[in-house]
């Protein structure tokens, strides 16, 4: 799920040693490296959804057809598919984001797979004792993005025109520019307030329209009718296998989120709250 890892109470636990240089150095690049790579994904995902690179034209036409008053309520009268229905009672502006949503992963899809890739060296610095984060929780957050980065939307073409695609990147960048961010100034011990409050507050909405996207995107994968044991007659195993794998993935998903959720309203509340002090050096990654 999209997720921003806890910071403990600097009371809670003993002072932490520090990384040796070289380790500290190499943790800074990754860091660093790790939020310009997110930060790219983010920036074009920006472009592409309000197309600032004007890369889809429009035609005067249809920009003057838009502004005629009837014919919104005309549209909510003639749409026939759920994809016109739900333009049909969006806004004008808002309807060329949500198409252009729908070819997200044809502009950022092997970027967004690129940098994510790359978090599986956070399991690495867990076992190498580099960094202090709990070694089972790193690898449920790694494996499953890496699972709907290489194992749905790499494998199901369904998902690369679906807008959830473009939300679910949104939630991932903006979390982890902050996130990383945060850990490189971490490690020289400095711990900025405006990107502490960051970190403790965008999962208000960064962990519903990450993880619900993520559930969702999930859920487009799996054969009509939906949920059930109609997938035990199909010929392959393995894609059987595979089918009732993301149904308990998806059911999962939902109380999940709700335990993540709460558990870092708790931990807000912790270090905004008075729980910690200002200053006090986090987890650094």
């Amino acid at each position: 799920m999209a997720s921003i890892q806890d910071v403990q109470p600097a009371q809670d636990q003993p002072k932490p040693k520090r990384p040796p240089p070289l380790v500290k150095y190499y943790l800074v690049l990754y860091n660093v490296l790790s939020a310009l790579g997110w930060s790219y994904v983010l920036v074009c995902t920006l472009v592409h959804l309000f197309n600032l690179d004007g890369s889809a034209y429009t035609s005067p036409l249809h920009a003057w057809l838009a502004r005629i008053p009837y014919l919104p309520a005309a549209r909510k009268l003639f749409a026939t598919d759920p994809a016109a229905r739900l333009e049909a009672y969006l806004p004008v502006w808002a309807v060329p984001v949500l198409r252009r949503a729908s070819t997200a992963y044809a502009r950022v899809g092997r970027q967004t797979a690129f940098v994510q890739s790359w978090a599986a060296l956070e399991v690495l610095h867990v076992l190498l004792g580099w960094v202090r984060s709990p070694l089972v929780t790193t690898l449920i957050q790694v494996g499953s993005r890496l699972y709907l980065v290489w194992g749905i939307t790499y494998q199901f073409s369904e998902t690369h025109s679906n807008p959830l695609y473009a939300s679910m990147v949104l939630s991932w960048s903006i979390t982890e520019v902050v996130r990383y961010t945060f850990y490189a100034c971490s490690l020289f011990g400095k711990e900025p307030s405006a990107l502490l409050f960051l970190r403790y507050t965008l999962f208000y909405v960064l962990y519903p329209t990450g993880a619900s996207s993520e559930a969702l995107l999930i859920y487009a994968t799996i054969p009509h009718p939906g949920l059930g044991l109609s997938h035990s007659f199909t010929p392959d195993a393995l894609a059987a296998l595979h089918t009732y794998i993301r149904e308990v993935l998806f059911l999962v998903w939902w109380p999940g989120l709700y335990v993540m959720y709460t558990h870092m309203i708790k931990q807000r509340r912790k270090v905004l709250g008075g729980g910690r002090t200002l200053g006090a050096k986090p987890k650094s990654q």
